[in-house]
């Protein structure tokens, strides 16, 4: 029987200043294809000022950035967002476009997803959760 050191793997999980500078990374490809002005921006990664902004755009260029929790939850679920609009709009432009038409569907009223993104955590989690039952059949 093969002994249990034997069937593992050597890879290790990313680290979370890893993380941190790919998400990063990942969070201003989408601001660019979402076109986001820098005030969008920073109320989606929770930012009180322009200056973080700047820093973290020029480290997140050179590898590791270490964020906060909610700051990788942010950028988790933005992540995840693109990802279901890319799987439920293939045309690039159409999904691009989405985060700033007016919505009538729960819970938007009538705004845009991205008003509901940028005025909490909680609201980026009711974006990402729409359209992650949308993506699965269910709404």
């Amino acid at each position: 029987m093969p002994h249990l050191s034997n069937l593992t793997t050597a890879t290790t999980p990313p680290s979370p200043s890893e993380m941190g500078g790919a998400g990063l990374r990942a969070f201003f490809n989408i601001a660019k294809q979402w076109r986001l002005t820098e005030e969008q921006q920073i109320r989606l990664l929770g930012l009180t000022g322009r200056s973080t902004l700047f820093a973290w755009k020029s480290k997140a260029v050179k590898g590791p950035v270490k964020l906060g929790p909610d700051t990788l939850e942010r950028l988790g679920n933005l992540v995840g967002i693109w990802k279901a609009l890319a799987i439920l709009m293939p045309q690039d432009e159409i999904a691009d476009r989405w985060v700033h038409l007016p919505n009538d569907n729960f819970p938007f009223l009538g705004e845009a997803p991205l008003t509901l993104m940028q005025f909490s955590m909680e609201g980026l989690a009711q974006v990402r959760r729409h359209l992650d039952a949308r993506r699965g059949g269910w709404g």
